[in-house]
């Protein structure tokens, strides 16, 4: 009964302590007390629900920014939630790694139809040679496991792996949501840029999109702004790094590069030279699984989409399964009339970020507990569908 009752004055105080932060300028001009208060009501109901401590969400709407920060970043300290505070995305992640490819690809160093192999010389005459780079991007290289065994601490051993691996399908049939995949895709993009991956991720494709506190590795001066993470029994923990961990979810970011980055899906004119190309080649469709299109790791949707299918398209069900897939030929260019999103994760945060482009919106959602899909992609869709009724009031 203590327990409990310690457990409900901790909500209050979380509660309590929930601030909303409203940066922009021009929503300063313009506030959108509808949206306001669909944030404020929706955040606080999943927050209180899934006791989480911290929450900022950003969202953006014709290039203009709002931000809602609630809660706190450590329980210990008590430090407040922050546009600026960071945050692990987890599989987030693995957009930027398929933006690193991408972007490898337009300055001419590989191509995404090549094999790795021709990267990676120890997997030449391997099972991979049957394999393309847009296979690994799309979780279709034939049924890599979620994750690598538990034995495999190191490249050497990693790449032994990767030689020995054999296939449960053939290359782009079924889609099976794996990071070793999407880890083998980094570190060829990174060998083709002859430079090791966490380098090519913090000091080329981050400084290219605008993203000044986005990292791998956290450096000294900015661990005060490195939330603490809590585990869904609520036990203190941050990621503990993997042999692929960086290319496959270990970024951290703030809720302000991460909309920023998201802001660029969305026009990906606002991005230098051939950083453009990378970004919308990320968004070409390969596969159809049901009503989702696989992309280069974005998952898209055609708009308007009913909340049900994309929580079926979020579910446990889509990432621990394998499904076929039917392959698109030739692949589908870049729409704009689709709602394209991703999720991520690690054992103490959770991450959501979904972008609508025919209608120049989207919005990230960063929190420092681990805590189920399904609320995220609500939460999201709520906000979205009042902005999107608040923009079309305003025409």
């Amino acid at each position: 009964m203590r327990a409990i009752e310690k457990g409900k004055h901790w909500s209050k105080r979380v509660l309590l302590a929930c601030a909303v932060v409203i940066a922009s300028s021009a929503m300063a001009k313009d506030k959108q007390p509808g949206v306001d208060a669909t944030v404020q009501e929706a955040a606080r109901a999943v927050m209180h629900q899934y006791r989480i401590p911290g929450l900022a969400i950003a969202v953006s709407v014709r290039g203009e920014r709002h931000y809602y920060n609630y809660g706190v970043a450590s329980k210990q300290s008590q430090r407040r939630v922050s546009s600026d505070t960071l945050f692990e995305i987890g599989s987030i992640s693995k957009t930027f790694t398929a933006t690193l490819a991408t972007y490898a690809q337009a300055d001419g160093r590989l191509s995404l139809a090549d094999s790795p192999g021709k990267y990676l010389p120890q997997l030449a005459g391997s099972s991979l040679d049957r394999v393309t780079l847009i296979h690994l991007g799309t979780h279709t290289a034939g049924g890599f496991p979620l994750q690598l065994p538990d034995e495999i601490r190191n490249t050497e051993q990693l790449v032994d792996y990767f030689k020995a691996w054999q296939p449960k399908f053939a290359p782009g049939t079924q889609r099976t949501y794996a990071n070793p995949s999407i880890g083998l895709l980094g570190m060829v993009a990174a060998r083709s840029m002859n430079v090791p991956f966490k380098e090519a991720m913090e000091q080329r494709l981050f400084p290219a999109l605008g993203l000044h506190d986005s990292y791998i590795d956290v450096p000294a001066g900015k661990m005060p702004l490195y939330a603490q993470g809590y585990t869904a029994q609520e036990a203190p923990v941050r990621v503990n790094p993997g042999v692929i961990a960086a290319e496959a979810y270990g970024v951290k970011t703030t809720a302000k590069d991460l909309i920023r980055f998201i802001e660029l899906q969305i026009k990906p004119a606002g991005a230098p030279g051939r950083l453009q190309r990378a970004i919308v080649d990320t968004h070409t469709g390969y596969f159809d699984v049901g009503p989702m299109t696989q992309d280069l790791i974005w998952e898209q949707y055609a708009y308007p989409v009913s909340i049900d299918v994309l929580v079926k398209g979020n579910s446990g069900e889509m990432a621990y399964e394998s499904h076929p897939v039917m392959a698109l030929n030739p692949p589908q260019p870049p729409r704009e009339d689709v709602w394209i999103n991703k999720t991520g994760g690690t054992n103490g945060f959770s991450a959501y970020v979904a972008f609508v482009p025919s209608k120049e919106m989207g919005i990230a959602i960063l929190a420092n507990k681990n805590y189920p899909n399904e609320p995220r992609v609500r939460l999201a869709y709520r906000i979205l569908g009042q902005l999107e009724c608040c923009v079309s009031a305003r025409r």
